[in-house]
C-alpha cells in the first residue's frame, strides 16, 4: 500500500515514479489517501484499487498566524494519525498488505508490515522551535522501519540542511523522484504558471498572479493545480486556463515551455531538476522549508524568487541571471534492490 498525505499535489506526485517501479517489479500497488491526492492518484492510475484514509484537515493561513493555526490543529491530526492506524489494520485485514509506504502520513504502518516512511525534511524548519519540530519528526521516523530521503546524499543535493542525517532514524538516500522525463520539445508557451499547494494560499496567489498577467503579451500556460469541473475565462487570448494536466500532457508541457512559475515546493523542484528548466519561484507565506529552499536556490543562483505580496510580473526577466536547474545528479535508487525489504530479504 502506497499513502502519500493529501497537502497540495506534491506528496502523491513524487509517489507516482515509486508506484511505476513497484508494478516494473511485479508488485500490486494500492492506493491509500484523500482529497485531492487520491483523486490524481486514480486518474494516473484507474487500474489499482484504492482506499480513503483520514483527512487531517490542515488550513494555511496567513503567514503571521501560521505557526498558532498548526498548534490548533495539533489535536485534530492526533485523532487523524489514530484513525489512520486503525483503517491500515482493516486494508490489511483485507489485502494481507507484504509492505507500506507512507509519504508523511505518520499513522499509516503496521507493526506486522514492513513500513516505509518517505521524507525530503528529517528536519522540520519552524523558526526558533526548529529543534522541537525536528526532534518530534525525528521520534516519528523512528516508529517506521526505514525512512527514504528522495535527494542525493553528497552535497550536489537539493534539499540541504532539510535531509540531514540523524542518527535515530534509519534512512536511505534514494535519489530525487520526478514522475517526468527530459525531452527536446520545441517550444510552445514562454511561460507555465504551475500552481499547488493547500488552499487558502493557492487560491490567494492564482488571484494575484492572474492581474499581473494582465500585462504580459506572451504565451502563457496557467495550471491552477484543482480538481474540479469549474471553468475560469482567461483574462487574455494570449492565456491558456486549465484545471490540471495528468504526467504525460505535463511533462510535454513543461519540456515546452520557457520560463517555470511555480511555488518552491520540493516536489515542484525536483520536476525542475529532472527537466534542467528555469525558473521563478514564489514560496507558501510563512511555510519556512519552502522560504528557505526558494532562499537556497536564489543563493546557489539557480532561481530568483520573490515572496508572493512582493512579485510583479517584471521580474519574470531576472530569470536570466541564474543557470536555472542544472547538473544535478539524477540516481535512480527504484532500479536497485529497494524493494527487497517486502520481499523478505
Amino acid at each position: 500500500m502506497i499513502a502519500p498525505l493529501n497537502w497540495g499535489l506534491g506528496h502523491a506526485t513524487r509517489c507516482i515514479p515509486v508506484i511505476n517501479a513497484l508494478l516494473k517489479h511485479n508488485f500490486e500497488p494500492i492506493l491509500a489517501s484523500d482529497g485531492a491526492a487520491l483523486q490524481l492518484l486514480t486518474k494516473e492510475f484507474p487500474m489499482l484499487k484504492f482506499y480513503n484514509l483520514p483527512s487531517y484537515n490542515i488550513s494555511y493561513s496567513h503567514g503571521k498566524n501560521l505557526k498558532l493555526k498548526l498548534i490548533q490543529s495539533i489535536p485534530a491530526i492526533v485523532k487523524a494519525v489514530k484513525e489512520e492506524k486503525k483503517r491500515t489494520a482493516q486494508i490489511h485485514e483485507m489485502e494481507n498488505l507484504s509492505g507500506i509506504i507512507s509519504d508523511n502520513r505518520f499513522g499509516v504502518r503496521h507493526p506486522e508490515i514492513p513500513s516505509v516512511y518517505i521524507t525530503h525534511q528529517p528536519n522540520v524548519l519552524s523558526g526558533n522551535t526548529t529543534f522541537l519540530t525536528s526532534k518530534i519528526h525525528h521520534y516519528i521516523i523512528s516508529k517506521f522501519d526505514e525512512c527514504w530521503i528522495p535527494d542525493n546524499e553528497d552535497e550536489n543535493n537539493l534539499s540541504g540542511k532539510l535531509s540531514e542525517k540523524n542518527a535515530t532514524i534509519t534512512s536511505k538516500f534514494i535519489g530525487p523522484l520526478s514522475r517526468l522525463q527530459k525531452k527536446e520539445i520545441e517550444k510552445q508557451y514562454d511561460l507555465l504558471v504551475l500552481l499547488s499547494g493547500p488552499e487558502p494560499q493557492r487560491s490567494i496567489l492564482e488571484k494575484r498572479l492572474l492581474g499581473e498577467l494582465l500585462t504580459y503579451n506572451k504565451e502563457v500556460l496557467f495550471l491552477r493545480g484543482v480538481f474540479t469541473d469549474e471553468v475560469i475565462m482567461s483574462p487574455n487570448k494570449n492565456i491558456i486556463l486549465k484545471n490540471y494536466l495528468l504526467s504525460e500532457e505535463l511533462e510535454t508541457a513543461m519540456n515546452g515551455s520557457g520560463i517555470i512559475l511555480a511555488r518552491s515546493g520540493y516536489s515542484t523542484i525536483m520536476d525542475l531538476a529532472k527537466l534542467e528548466k528555469k525558473a521563478f519561484l514564489i514560496p507558501t507565506p510563512g511555510q519556512n522549508e519552502q522560504i528557505y529552499l526558494a532562499e537556497r536556490m536564489q543563493d546557489l543562483k539557480i532561481a530568483p524568487f520573490a515572496t508572493q505580496q512582493d512579485f510583479k510580473i517584471e521580474m519574470l526577466s531576472n530569470t536570466d541571471n541564474y543557470k536555472g536547474f542544472t547538473g544535478f545528479k539524477q540516481r535512480n535508487a527504484l532500479e536497485s534492490d529497494l524493494f527487497n525489504l517486502f520481499n523478505g530479504k
